[in-house]
């Protein structure tokens, strides 16, 4: 079994790494997405709404599909530790229930000043970008990992006064 998660420190990075996710979008996603999020945007719940609109159908909530854009910077690449300073989102196609989402991160600039990271973030369904985008975060160092990791020195001990 492998580890639920990645960790890249920023000395780890290098452009042209990226990592890939693949989810397939279930009626479940959407309702319990609409609960956290409270847009129930009837276009997203009601099957008789939706297939009135230009989709005919019902969509899923953008914001769902940019949340796995999340998943992989947080989980993948660079994976926990890494912190989200930005992010631009372009919409370019709706996604709809039951489709299998293909997330694709990719790092395309690093920025030695303050360990930041360039990345290139794209959804597809079945081939065709659905949205994109590009996210810059901070990525921790390992010499900061290791000293957020090492065991607190003892507090030296004060003479007992009388």
């Amino acid at each position: 079994m492998s580890t639920p998660f990645k960790i890249y420190y920023f000395e780890d990075l290098s452009v042209g790494m990226r990592e890939t996710l693949m989810k397939a979008v279930m009626d479940d996603d959407v309702i319990a997405f609409a609960d956290l999020s409270g847009d129930r945007n009837p276009i997203h719940l009601s099957d008789h709404f939706a297939s009135k609109t230009r989709f005919g159908e019902r969509i899923v909530h953008g914001l769902y599909t940019a949340s796995l854009i999340s998943t992989v910077i947080g989980m993948y690449l660079p994976g926990p530790g890494a912190v989200y300073l930005s992010q631009t989102l372009n919409f370019r196609a709706p996604v709809k229930i039951g489709d299998v989402i293909t997330v694709i991160v990719e790092v395309v600039e690093l920025i030695e000043k303050g360990r930041r990271a360039k990345l290139k973030c794209e959804c597809l369904v079945d081939g065709k970008v659905v949205l994109d985008g590009e996210a810059f975060v901070m990525v921790p160092s390992r010499e900061q990992a290791m000293r957020a990791a090492a065991p607190a020195a003892p507090a030296e001990e004060k003479p007992a006064t009388a």
